[in-house]
């Protein structure tokens, strides 16, 4: 996959000439999505844009109009870059609170929506019915290729992507490992409870464990022991797998946390497991050039 990020030059234009129509769909992190309603609005944590510019751009991809929530202190430039990969209820109201979150402390974040050929995400009723009609018909080459236009378009405008960042949520836990493999220039990984095996399909032929040798950034792998979808065997084997390769990653397993456990808006939600994690993830991608 790696020639891929080579080719992402290619795939690459200006964001000009897209319609109304697309940029109103091309709105970013408001709301959450249907599937997992009602929001726990208790706990959601709430992060102001006072200081930022956080807006939805677009990036375009064979031609394509991928949208992508963009959060950062206002009016700087040459920032370190961190991508911020949604969970499979695509770029809500919590992912672009996280966003904004890592523009407070300094970054350029963005937030692309991955999903966006496949269909809205959060329209979807049923995660069941969200696994069928949009997860599983988004391919992994084209979430890769996605991410290597967006951090094209990062360096483009003026960011400083050689300090280059990634982490993600569930989905885009699995998906902080592939991107580490896939490009060389990420300075560093945070992946939160992502699955690390799985079955072959013409969408998604490799897993993280398939790639863990190939992986030379420094991921933290931040999971929970009560995690009934990622049972501790397949973290072992990850570990193993990793051994093979020259990565630095590591994982920190919470003994009391699920699922989601940083999912501020679900019950899921764990806030000192949560809170523990963040400021392992912030240190982790100052600790190793991304800041």
């Amino acid at each position: 996959m790696n020639d891929l990020h080579n080719d992402a030059k290619s795939l690459i234009g200006a964001a000009e000439g897209i319609s109304r129509r697309d940029m109103l769909k091309a709105a970013l992190g408001t709301g959450f999505a249907a599937a997992v309603l009602p929001v726990s609005a208790q706990t959601a944590v709430k992060t102001d844009t006072e200081g930022l510019t956080a807006d939805t751009v677009t990036v375009l991809v064979d031609g394509y109009p991928v949208p992508v929530y963009r959060a950062q202190p206002a009016g700087k430039t040459g920032l370190p870059v961190i991508l911020v990969i949604s969970e499979i209820f695509g770029v809500h109201e919590y992912i672009a609170d996280v966003a904004r979150r890592f523009a407070k402390l300094g970054y350029l974040a963005l937030a692309p929506n991955l999903f966006a050929r496949q269909g809205d995400p959060q329209k979807e009723p049923s995660i069941a019915e969200l696994q069928k009609n949009i997860i599983s018909k988004t391919p992994d080459l084209q979430v890769m290729r996605d991410l290597d236009a967006v951090v094209a378009w990062a360096r483009q405008g003026g960011a400083s992507a050689d300090k280059l960042g990634i982490t993600g949520f569930c989905w885009g836990g699995r998906i902080t490992w592939l991107y580490a493999a896939h490009n060389p220039g990420v300075k560093a990984g945070v992946a939160w409870y992502g699955r690390l095996v799985g079955d072959a399909t013409p969408n998604t032929p490799r897993h993280p464990v398939d790639v863990a040798a190939n992986i030379k950034a420094p991921v933290l792998g931040l999971y929970g022991a009560k995690d009934t979808g990622i049972p501790l065997e397949s973290v072992e084997k990850m570990k193993a797998a990793l051994a093979k390769g020259s990565s630095r990653s590591t994982f920190v397993i919470y003994p009391e946390a699920g699922h989601a456990f940083h999912a501020d808006y679900r019950p899921s939600f764990v806030e000192a497991d949560a809170k523990d994690g963040w400021k392992r993830a912030v240190e982790w991608f100052k600790e190793n050039g991304v800041a």
